[in-house]
């Protein structure tokens, strides 16, 4: 783990008590896809959980000419029609259509380019498929149009297969033929790819488990802008998996991806200021990342920036605030006995004050997640 070394400022005991708080992750989920609302678990230094995988999001305009040999071949579906070797356009109006959520044009116009050969054309009506898009949801099709996409040496195509056997969908769960397909996406540069790898390679599920080869494809995914990779190349050098500890490097990247949105980054980052791990002690800062982290629904984040006010610890003190984010902390799960007597103490008007304003931020947030 990080050395630590003691705060240098006059709210040294302020921040101790602010970080002695009930605990959520100060590390990362391996997750490639960050859930607001889900708890945020602490893997053990050196071992990771089971990695998880989300939907394919990527949107491509442009085709991409593949590099390097096609994977072998596999036998084409009855319903993608033949397969004719041609060299991609540079428009697409199937992505255009696509991208504008013209749906049903997008599927008509993407089958009419899979006829001609086009790759990527493939692997637009497997996601159209496979999401649902302007037609029924239909796993074993979308898995049929990924594989003829992966075939014609589309990267995506055979990222999305690689996604799909790693959930089972439409497809028997097969976490090694995932690992093939992730292998061959990144070898035509898919930073996706990559990090699909490197969570494998954690984990030893579908991969050998090895660390440093999964440390090699989490550096190539961050530094291509994979957040959620950021996050966890960041957690990697924290808890020295693959590498040495460092803290300047966790620092550095888990503050990348918190910058770039990620919930789970954010509360790890704000910690991180607080304790001067590989930056200097930035109280307000740290505060300021509590507060982003608590607006998006953490309870963690929420329990933290009700202690920043209750010891005015990188904002002002302010209980009637401290009150608010409890009751919002409280209502998402985290407890806290040294808050709960901190706002009993409050005059009965504050505390009803108090509650109002905590209802009143749960209804607004409601509103905007429907």
């Amino acid at each position: 783990m990080l050395e630590t070394r003691a705060l240098a400022v006059p709210a040294v005991i302020a921040a101790v008590l602010l970080l002695a708080g009930p605990t959520g992750a100060e590390t990362s989920s391996w997750t490639s896809r960050v859930d607001p609302a889900a708890p945020i678990d602490k893997p053990a230094a050196k071992k990771a959980p089971a990695p998880k995988f989300g939907t394919v999001t990527v949107i491509r305009t442009v085709p991409v000419v593949p590099e390097g040999k096609a994977l072998p071949a596999i036998a084409p579906p009855a319903e993608p029609g033949p397969a004719k070797a041609l060299p991609p356009v540079q428009e697409d109006p199937a992505y255009e259509a696509f991208e504008s959520g013209y749906y049903v044009t997008a599927l008509e116009l993407a089958v009419k380019a899979a006829q001609r050969g086009e790759p990527q054309a493939h692997t637009l009506v497997g996601r159209i498929y496979a999401e649902g898009l302007g037609t029924a949801p239909n796993a074993p099709l979308a898995a049929k149009w990924f594989k003829r996409a992966a075939e014609l040496g589309d990267p995506e195509g055979m990222l999305a297969l690689g996604l799909i056997y790693a959930e089972g969908r439409g497809v028997d769960k097969d976490r090694a033929a995932a690992a093939r397909y992730f292998e061959a996406a990144a070898q035509r540069r898919n930073p996706l790819a990559n990090y699909n790898l490197a969570l494998l390679f954690l984990r030893g599920d579908g991969k050998p488990e090895n660390p440093y080869r999964a440390f090699m494809h989490m550096r190539y995914a961050a530094e291509s802008g994979i957040v959620a990779a950021q996050y966890d190349f960041g957690t990697m050098y924290a808890t020295g998996t693959g590498t040495d500890p460092n803290a300047f490097e966790a620092a550095k990247w888990i503050g990348k991806a918190a910058a770039a949105g990620n919930v789970e980054a954010q509360v790890d980052y704000a910690i991180i200021l607080f304790r001067g791990h590989g930056v200097p002690v930035d109280a307000k800062r740290g505060a300021e990342y509590f507060r982003l982290a608590a607006e998006k629904g953490v309870a963690t984040a929420q329990n933290r920036l009700a202690r920043c006010y209750s010891h005015g610890a990188g904002v002002p003190q302010d209980l009637n605030e401290a009150a608010k984010w409890n009751f919002i902390a409280k209502a998402g799960g985290v407890a806290d006995d040294a808050l709960d007597e901190i706002v009993g103490k409050l005059p009965h008007a504050d505390q009803v004050k108090a509650k109002l304003a905590a209802q009143q931020w749960r209804e607004r947030i409601s509103v905007g997640l429907e």
